[in-house]
């Protein structure tokens, strides 16, 4: 009787382990259906504004589910996913860093896409009388500092020395450089007048009005601006991360996208 007695117990015991598991499972399903899910995004420091925008209509469409942002530098957010940092999504400022990323098997390949475009332009502060109009004159002498992002983690950094070295300049102006750790950091360096010019995305220039853009940076004259995203392979909710990725493809997203300066990757 007592070896019944046991193996009763341990077939109870193996049911209630298999039920509780499958109900741990059935409600981890059941939350996300009813979108009772968090999704953090990392995301380039540019797409801060066009981000922000969408977020009500994505989670007004997705009652429960709530999306939220890390903002900065492509390169600090990488190397912040490398280190074991917490996200769901990584969009990027450029593809450099994705492939980072990749190449690391930290993503989700079939859930990468070039998202958007940008381009490239010189600002100057709304109340210059320097007279700068061209990127040319930026090694004149009456331009004492240029405000770029830091090439080695900011994107708009590494396009700006692109441009500089394929005008033959670069060398002439770097003694002028005050580095960015983001884009928005140049941008607020020329806006506060620490910096006589500075080099941003259209859509940076384009949110402030203590700035004017003078001129726009050839596009063959840099690598191309593109912005990829991808779901990580660490993400904790990769089905509602995968359902704001495919959001942000949709006309309406697009429509907000291209109302901020962005273009449509093709």
């Amino acid at each position: 009787m007592k070896r019944k007695h046991v193996f009763a117990f341990v077939l109870s015991l193996v049911a209630t382990v298999i039920l509780a598991t499958g109900l741990q499972f059935f409600t981890s399903t059941a939350s996300f259906a009813q979108g009772n899910a968090t999704v953090l995004v990392s995301a380039a420091a540019s797409l801060q504004d066009a981000l922000e925008e969408l977020d009500p209509v994505f989670e007004n469409a997705h009652s429960g589910t709530t999306v939220n942002y890390n903002f900065g530098s492509s390169g600090a957010l990488q190397q912040q996913i490398e280190q074991g940092a917490p996200a769901d999504i990584f969009f990027s400022a450029a593809t450099k860093q994705m492939d980072a990323l990749q190449e690391k098997n930290l993503i989700l390949p079939d859930t990468r896409r070039n998202l958007l475009t940008n381009r490239l332009v010189l600002i100057v502060p709304s109340n210059s009388t320097l007279g700068v109009n061209s990127f040319s004159q930026l090694s004149e002498s009456n331009v004492k500092r240029i405000a770029i992002g830091e090439p080695r983690s900011v994107p708009v950094g590494q396009y700006s020395e692109e441009l500089f070295a394929k005008m033959g300049i670069l060398d002439q102006i770097k003694a002028k450089f005050v580095y960015g750790n983001s884009v928005r950091n140049v941008l607020a360096a020329v806006e506060s007048g620490n910096a006589d010019a500075g080099i941003v995305y259209t859509t940076d220039a384009k949110i402030s009005d203590k700035v004017k853009q003078v001129a726009t940076a050839p596009e063959d004259m840099h690598s191309p601006i593109v912005y990829p995203i991808a779901v990580l392979k660490s993400s904790k909710n990769p089905e509602a991360a995968k359902t704001y990725e495919q959001f942000l493809s949709s006309s309406e997203a697009k429509t907000t996208f291209e109302k901020f300066g962005f273009g449509i990757a093709q």
